[in-house]
C-alpha cells in the first residue's frame, strides 16, 4: 500500500498521545475475567504468558538485520522466503503463525510499518511494540503524512524518496530491511547488530553509525 506526498495539517494528533481504554481492551478483558471464572484458564497462567511476552527484545530483528548486510545470499533469502531464513536464525514461529514479508529499502524508496486496524505486530522478531505503535494518531497519520510522521521521528529523506506504508494484518506481518550505514564496511555482525533497533526495523528512523 503505498503512500507518497505532502500533506499539510495545522492541527493533529501528536503521536505520543494518551488515549483512554478502548472497546477492543474493555472486550479483552471481559473475556479473560470470564474464561478465570469458568475455569478455562488460570489468573496465574494469563500473567505467566504476559510476563513471557513482556520480556520479547529486538534482539532476534537485529541479529537477522546485521547477517543479511553482511551475507548476500542470506539477504536474498530473507527477501525472497522469509519463513527458512529466519527459521535458520532461531525464529521458527511468529505469534499465531502469519505470513512475513520483509521489504528493503533502497537509495530511493523508504518503507515504514503500520496496523490501521489494531497493533498487529512480528513481536517475536522486534519485541513488544512501542505505545505509540498502538495509537490512533500513528495508525491514521502515518497512511496520510508519511514524510511527515517520520520528519516527527527525526527522519528526514529527500523529496527524491518514494514513502510505501505497509499495512501488517492478522495475516501478514512486515519487517524493514534497511540499508547498511556508511562507514561500517569494516564492522562485525556483532558490532552492526547493536546498530538496529526496533524503531528502524518499523522503519521510522535510519540506522547510523555512531
Amino acid at each position: 500500500m503505498p503512500h507518497d506526498g505532502h500533506h499539510h495539517h495545522e492541527d493533529h494528533a501528536p503521536i505520543e498521545d494518551v488515549e483512554a481504554i478502548g472497546e477492543y481492551e474493555i472486550l479483552e478483558q471481559a473475556i479473560r475475567e470470564l474464561l478465570v471464572e469458568k475455569g478455562v484458564l488460570t489468573a496465574d497462567a494469563i500473567q505467566t504468558q504476559i510476563d513471557e511476552m513482556d520480556s520479547r527484545t529486538p534482539v532476534a530483528g537485529s541479529r537477522i538485520i546485521a547477517r543479511a548486510w553482511t551475507d548476500e545470499a542470506y539477504r536474498a533469502r530473507l527477501i525472497a522466503d522469509p519463513k527458512p531464513a529466519l527459521a535458520e536464525m532461531g525464529v521458527t514461529k511468529l505469534d499465531h503463525n502469519p505470513e512475513v514479508k520483509v521489504v528493503a529499502d533502497t537509495a530511493d524508496r523508504h518503507h515504514v510499518i503500520v496496523c490501521t486496524l489494531c497493533s498487529c505486530y512480528p513481536r517475536v522478531i522486534l519485541g513488544m511494540p512501542p505505545a505509540w505503535y498502538k495509537k490512533r494518531a500513528y495508525r491514521s497519520r502515518v497512511v496520510k503524512e508519511p514524510r511527515q510522521v517520520l520528519a516527527e521521528f527525526g527522519t528526514e529523506l529527500p523529496d527524491s524518496t518514494t514513502i510505501e506504508v505497509h499495512d501488517s494484518t492478522a495475516d501478514l506481518r512486515y519487517l524493514v530491511l534497511p540499508m547498511r550505514p556508511e562507514g561500517t564496511d569494516d564492522w562485525s555482525a556483532d558490532q552492526l547488530a547493536e546498530l538496529v533497533t526496533r524503531d528502524i526495523m518499523i522503519g521510522v528512523r535510519l540506522p547510523k553509525a555512531a
